[in-house]
């Protein structure tokens, strides 16, 4: 195995772990709702977080900026060349965990604070590497209070919709409304998309949002790819009748009719190599108690490592959905929300972090892990205008957007290390 590249005591190294730990439990007093943890888009939370991690960028050195999305970046070297940006999130769903995209961030500002003293400008300035370093703080990776996951990065891709513009939150607050009310100009929104010619690549931290890495006793993993997903609204339609007067064989229950729709979901996805499907929402409608349900709407989320396979597997459903409906004199109908594409990550950055991952881990297995994230990342949107390369961490038991996801200190620290050396790496590489 090659010496590893970064010349730094390893007590540094846990001292910044140590620093990342701190800041998780920092930003997760960052909320909007009292004993949890939620901080959504274009919210006083999501000011607050901006300038803390702006603040900790500035302590390192790195020059700041808010772009015309909301995302906070910092950016230490020669303001003329490309950029390596590294980064995650640090919006949440409801009832987060603290840390889902959190680490990531901050693990990326300690890989810059590990390469700016191991050989960079003190006074930061510049940079021994033959490019720049961006973190990123995306801001609305989640998509809980406007519907839409990735804004933040869609903006940075260059890929932003203005269709977005209409979507509104629970309140009836509009996207458009949301951006004037925390002082950014919808008007300049292209403002924040990234040329490829202005980016090396995109390198991510993220924990595992599965049990892998914990099941094969391994600290980290190099990922993959990252799933394809679709989500869609479906409505199903019956017929709304008294609960009491109304017989079985007269009822057209849109609610049973969902609930059978909803385990067909689940009955179809299991039978799929590497397709999930969920139903996360089901709401019933008029609602009363002594009413049959006459319309349901349900929610569905489908992943798939390929695109195809993921688009089989919806059409799949959609003969059983038809089924199903047919035989209990029902009709429903869909609405695709959300359609995003497989990423693959580049083969140069899952060598390079394959490499980092021995470095850091000399103990462990001689091909370390490789997995497939069924989660979603920005990563999705960023590479259409860079190459992207993940790296995860172990979360024990897997679970997460729940406040019961979990890393621990020594992982994040074999994390920091493994990143730090597949820049080194990058760097050597493009020499």
């Amino acid at each position: 195995m090659p010496a590893p590249l970064l010349d730094v005591d390893r007590d540094r190294i846990a001292t910044a772990a140590r620093r990342v730990m701190a800041r998780c439990d920092e930003l997760a007093r960052v909320s909007a709702t009292a004993g949890a943890i939620e901080r959504v888009y274009l919210s006083p939370e999501h000011a607050r977080v901006n300038r803390l991690a702006a603040e900790w960028m500035r302590e390192i050195g790195m020059t700041t900026r808010q772009d015309a999305a909301g995302n906070q970046l910092g950016r230490l070297g020669d303001p003329d060349r490309p950029a390596l940006m590294i980064g995650s999130h640090l919006d949440t769903v409801p009832d987060a965990g603290r840390f889902d995209g959190i680490v990531g961030v901050l693990m990326a500002l300690e890989v810059v604070r590990l390469l700016r003293g191991s050989g960079g400008h003190e006074d930061g300035a510049g940079s021994p590497l033959p490019f720049a370093l961006e973190v990123i703080a995306f801001s609305d990776e989640e998509g809980t209070r406007f519907g839409k996951a990735l804004l933040g990065s869609s903006a940075v891709a260059g890929t932003w919709d203005d269709a977005w513009w209409a979507l509104a939150d629970a309140d009836g607050t509009t996207l458009r409304e949301a951006f004037l009310e925390f002082g950014l100009d919808p008007g300049r929104i292209r403002e924040a998309a990234r040329h490829p010619d202005e980016l090396v690549g995109y390198l991510e931290a993220h924990i595992e949002q599965g049990p892998e890495l914990d099941e094969r006793g391994e600290s980290l993993a190099v990922v993959s790819s990252i799933a394809s997903a679709r989500r869609f609204q479906l409505v199903v339609e019956g017929e709304a009748r008294h609960a009491g007067g109304t017989p079985y064989d007269r009822r057209r229950d849109a609610l049973l009719g969902a609930s059978e729709a909803a385990l067909a979901v689940e009955r179809v996805c299991r039978s799929e190599h590497h397709i999930v499907g969920t139903v996360g929402q089901l709401e019933a409608y008029p609602g009363a108690v002594n009413i049959v349900p006459g319309e349901a709407h349900l929610s569905l989320d489908l992943r798939g490592e390929f695109d195809g396979e993921r688009d089989r597997v919806w059409q799949r459903i959609e003969r059983e959905f038809d089924d199903i409906m047919g035989r209990r004199g029902l009709r429903w109908h869909s609405r695709e929300i959300h359609n995003a594409p497989a990423v693959y990550c580049a083969p140069l950055l899952q060598d390079v972090m394959r490499a980092g991952i021995r470095a850091a881990t000399p103990n462990g297995p001689a091909d370390p892990a490789v997995i497939f994230s069924r989660a979603g990342h920005d990563g999705m949107a960023i590479g259409a205008v860079a190459d992207v390369g993940m790296l995860f961490l172990r979360n024990p038991d897997g679970i997460s957007h729940h406040p019961d996801e979990s890393v621990s200190a020594g992982d994040v620290a074999r994390g920091i290390q493994a990143l730090s050396e597949a820049v080194l790496l990058l760097a050597a590489e493009r020499g």
